[in-house]
């Protein structure tokens, strides 16, 4: 399973963002200049992570971008559901009715990999873009 580029560009985003001092509001061209993002897929980013309420926009002179809400809030989770609309590792576990076998009940294969699902989630959930964040300023330190 790989994650598309813009969601690897929207981790790069969020993550900036999340190294500003509060309440900072950063132009789209900076974003783009310092994170290595066309501009015009930055736009495409912004969107989405707007609409999911992981970032907020900014109009005007001095606009830009800003997190929605406190790094410790978002996650690794929130940004690839964002991206990539609900985490699903295996086509019956988005919709059952893709089972070519017509499975009345779970399968076994269903069963471990609904499990997997589960613990990838939660696993993505926990890790944190202020945990990341405090990361990435401590490497920058050194």
């Amino acid at each position: 399973m790989q994650w598309n580029q813009a969601t690897d560009y929207a981790f790069r985003v969020v993550l900036y963002l999340a190294g500003l001092p509060p309440g900072e509001v950063a132009s789209g061209v900076i974003i783009a200049d310092r994170q290595h993002i066309p501009h015009r897929f930055l736009q495409k980013i912004m969107r989405l992570l707007s609409a999911a309420g992981v970032v907020k926009s900014f109009r005007g002179v001095a606009g830009g971008f800003a997190l929605a809400k406190a790094p410790a809030a978002i996650s690794l989770y929130d940004v690839i559901v964002a991206m990539e609309g609900p985490l699903a590792i295996h086509r019956c576990l988005a919709d059952r009715k893709a089972c070519n076998r017509d499975c009345e009940q779970e399968c076994p294969v269903h069963q471990a990999l609904a499990g997997i699902q589960d613990r990838l989630a939660a696993d993505l959930a926990s890790v944190t873009f202020a945990a990341l964040a405090a990361k990435a300023n401590k490497s920058s330190r050194r």
